[in-house]
């Protein structure tokens, strides 16, 4: 347990309550015939997510602060605010989905409740320092096992699952390919990209013994074999959790004609008639405890975004007066994320939104990530072996064609 870190995290908070929607809604349109592409994704997310993360363990910088340094100034900007601006509208969107999930449980104003654990995430990332937070983030990876409880206290006709997802029954259509896109984009997000490999250079700081590798290349075995076991084991727990979500929302809800949801907490209010009570809370309580994991990695990797971009101090481990660019750009996210809240704005049609900007925005980062993590002035000796350098170039592909895949089904 203690070489699960920023992999574990960061796998945990890529299920967070906008990306349970996602799974719920592709679950209830299409049962279990959408599962089997996190198997697809599965391995690409390993490689990109642990590529980010030796990036910064070895070059002791966050990934946009590395694009400041080896890339034009004016490609980075466009490419960190089209993610800052993602970011908040998921940030808006997980905050609303706890408030929601809290009020189905216990009742009250869930306005009042996402405001409430939106302040409180704040304030923790403001006045304790990284390396005590951390190990709360990986107590609330545990949250996630809500999920898998919830499908052991439903009925699940395990037969028909293994044959659904060996042999998906569904029509080829328009929306079955954007259900599969949306699986990708969901588990495959440049915020996670952003956060781990700035955990990574959090823990550098936090840690007297640590140093970037480029600067102490006999630490690099250890690091290296560290960063496969941790991002395997946290992408590999991410996917699971995420299809025990679609599973759930398949046999409960697309079995019963249940096949359009629109937020991850009106598919926890869609199980309680038809899966009872206790399935109903188990959903509900998960939706809370991931919200209170991705908040903070979403705000946070806003704020490492734009003020490495622009090429100010950054890190949860800095005191507020020493990165006040970084601290000043959490504080306003997490208030802008509040503030959606309180407008007429359509969750629903800001999520699809920010789903279009992070799918214009991954690919060319995606792009930048590989040429950085194969730069010896960026990395020192430790750039990328031929293993990684070809599974990352793969998920850049994948990722291309689905954001090409996204557009040519526009409208459809």
């Amino acid at each position: 347990m203690k070489k699960l870190s920023a992999g574990l995290i960061t796998g945990a908070a890529d299920d967070d309550p906008s990306g349970i929607a996602t799974y719920s809604q592709v679950g209830a349109a299409y049962g279990y015939a959408t599962i089997w592409s996190l198997l697809l994704v599965m391995p690409l997310m390993i490689a990109i997510q642990a590529i980010s993360a030796q990036i910064g363990r070895a070059s002791g910088q966050d990934i946009a602060s590395n694009m400041r340094k080896h890339y034009p100034h004016m490609l980075v900007y466009v490419l960190i605010f089209s993610v800052v601006l993602a970011n908040i509208i998921n940030l808006a969107a997980d905050i609303g989905a706890m408030g929601a999930a809290l009020k189905l449980l216990i009742g009250g104003p869930a306005l009042l409740y996402a405001a409430v654990f939106a302040i409180v995430s704040l304030l923790l990332q403001i006045f304790v320092p990284f390396s005590h937070y951390s190990p709360v983030l990986k107590v609330l990876t545990l949250s996630l096992f809500a999920y898998v409880g919830t499908v052991f206290v439903i009925h699940v006709p395990w037969g028909e699952v293994i044959k659904g997802i060996a042999i998906p029954k569904a029509t080829f259509d328009a929306r079955y390919v954007v259900a599969i896109v949306a699986v990708l984009g969901t588990t495959i997000s440049p915020y996670l990209f952003i956060w781990q490999a700035a955990q990574e250079v959090e823990e550098i700081r936090g840690e007297s013994y640590r140093t970037a590798l480029k600067w102490a290349p006999w630490q690099g075995p250890g690091a290296l074999a560290r960063i496969r076991l941790d991002t395997s084991i946290g992408m590999i727990f991410s996917n699971v959790i995420a299809g025990f979500i679609i599973l759930t929302a398949a046999v409960v809800l697309h079995a019963h004609g249940k096949t359009d949801i629109q937020s991850s907490s009106e598919a926890a209010e869609a199980l309680r008639p038809i899966a009872g009570r206790f399935a109903f809370a188990l959903f509900a309580a998960g939706i809370i405890g991931t919200g209170l994991l991705a908040v903070p990695v979403l705000a946070g990797s806003t704020a490492f975004a734009a003020a490495g971009a622009l090429g100010y101090p950054c890190g949860l481990e800095h005191k507020p007066k020493r990165a006040k660019l970084f601290y000043g750009v959490l504080i306003i996210a997490s208030v802008a994320g509040i503030a959606l809240n309180f407008t007429p704005i359509d969750p629903i049609k800001a999520l699809y939104w920010s789903a279009v900007i992070n799918g214009v925005a991954a690919v060319p980062m995606m792009v930048m990530i590989m040429f950085l993590s194969m730069n010896r002035k960026a990395m020192g000796k430790y750039t990328l072996n031929t293993s990684l350098r070809i599974w990352g170039w793969i998920a850049t592909v994948v990722m291309a064609i689905a954001a090409a895949v996204m557009f040519l089904t526009w409208g459809k």
